[in-house]
């Protein structure tokens, strides 16, 4: 392949990345484009191990990326999911306030989502949760109609196979190793030799930094990951949510919280927890990998986020280690769970952006450099919002060309 120039070349067999050449694709039929991924499938990571909530708007801050990308981004979804017939349903989602402590948050994400133009929010009193669901409890809460839940991984497989009957070439089991710009474009260099592309966009994850550090990008930010576990409620303990319950997040981080979650597959899940890690596929809390584990702790930021987040690094790794801790942080919102209800879940890695001052970057971060682009920051909503950042990229594309 090294004599075979390609117009673009995507790194990253994720949701993201398929999106991204599903829509090039789409406006230049005869592209000649290439994605490769380190794995043998697509999704195996972020897009295949998250909780599958289609997101409606509410969190970001009014101009962000996120809350430009996420709203188009979840009408795309249910119209492509409805369209390739695979499974998703706007379940609803309750962002409950515990107490009145919490009501000032609340207002503040009532005034983003309706900024962000989200369809039919509506602020409920503590008598009217029940209405939505009948096992929650809170002073107040804010109900989201047309948040959903579908199955990602369904999703990426769908976008895979349509690239390749568009005639792109899908190399799996292909990591890319190096980016080097050349007088005609960029060299990619990678597990099966080098290949030569007129423009790249890396759309990596977890590993976006490594590659765009190694091209000349900034160093900052850096990915730091955090695993995050599920459980997972017994199916009779599965009557106690009909759709997705979640706490008001605390406004210092990206992180949403424990929360409910109904499963496409009709599971219920309870969870996250967040926990800082030694790999950056940690999907068991003991796999280190030394080359991550040493990225993570000589980036500056990472002191700084561990010395600013000391208590909630503490209360989270309570509830990693005690069933019962993990348990009554969601029996806040749902009083009848109780810790036999639960079994072990799923876990996840979070490719979070942590800057150099500890700062945990909570907006989308694309950097371009010498012809390439590095998606630096996708965390969630990322996969809500995958086929909109795509048209967004391909945007940014066509402008630079």
């Amino acid at each position: 392949m090294s004599g075979d120039r390609r117009d673009v070349a995507v790194v990253g067999g994720g949701i993201l990345g398929l999106a991204l050449a599903r829509e090039l694709l789409t406006r230049r039929p005869d592209l000649r484009l290439t994605l490769f991924e380190r794995e043998t499938g697509v999704g195996q990571h972020q897009t295949g191990h998250n909780s599958g909530v289609i997101h409606a708007g509410i969190y970001y801050k009014p101009g962000s990326l996120k809350a430009q990308l996420c709203v188009d981004g979840m009408q795309r979804m249910y119209a492509y999911c409805e369209e390739h017939d695979i499974p998703h349903t706007r379940c609803g989602k309750l962002i409950v306030a515990l107490d009145e402590s919490e009501l000032p948050a609340l207002d503040e994400l009532e005034a983003r989502g309706r900024a962000n133009g989200v369809q039919g929010l509506r602020r409920l009193a503590g008598g009217e949760i029940e209405e939505i669901e009948p096992h929650a409890v809170g002073v107040a809460a804010l109900h989201s109609p047309n948040t959903g839940i579908t199955d990602y991984g369904a999703v990426a497989r769908s976008l895979a196979e349509e690239i390749g009957r568009a005639g792109a070439e899908v190399r799996l089991g292909c990591p890319v190793t190096q980016l080097q710009r050349t007088e005609d474009g960029v060299l990619v260099t990678h597990a099966g030799g080098r290949a030569r592309a007129a423009r790249v966009v890396v759309c990596a994850g977890a590993w976006s930094d490594q590659l765009a550090v190694a091209a000349g990008a900034p160093q900052d930010p850096r990915i730091v990951p955090f695993r995050g576990a599920y459980l997972r409620l017994r199916p009779e303990a599965g009557r106690l949510v009909r759709g997705l319950i979640y706490p008001v997040p605390d406004p210092r981080t990206p992180f949403l919280g424990v929360h409910l979650t109904r499963h496409i597959d009709g599971d219920v899940l309870v969870g996250p927890t967040a926990l800082m890690v030694g790999a950056r596929d940690a999907y068991r809390l003991t796999r280190v990998r030394p080359r991550d584990l040493l990225s993570t702790v000589a980036w500056p930021g990472t002191w700084r986020v561990m010395r600013r987040f000391r208590r909630t690094a503490l209360d989270e790794l309570h509830m990693a280690a005690s069933r019962r801790a993990f348990v009554a942080a969601c029996a806040r919102y749902v009083p009848e769970l109780r810790a036999g209800d639960v079994l072990p879940g799923p876990a996840g890695v979070r490719a979070q952006a942590v800057g150099r001052d500890g700062a945990l970057v909570d907006d989308f971060v694309i950097n371009e450099l010498d012809g390439a682009f590095f998606v630096r920051n996708a965390p969630s909503p990322a996969a809500t919002s995958s086929l909109a950042i795509a048209a967004y990229l391909a945007d940014r594309l066509d402008e630079s060309s």
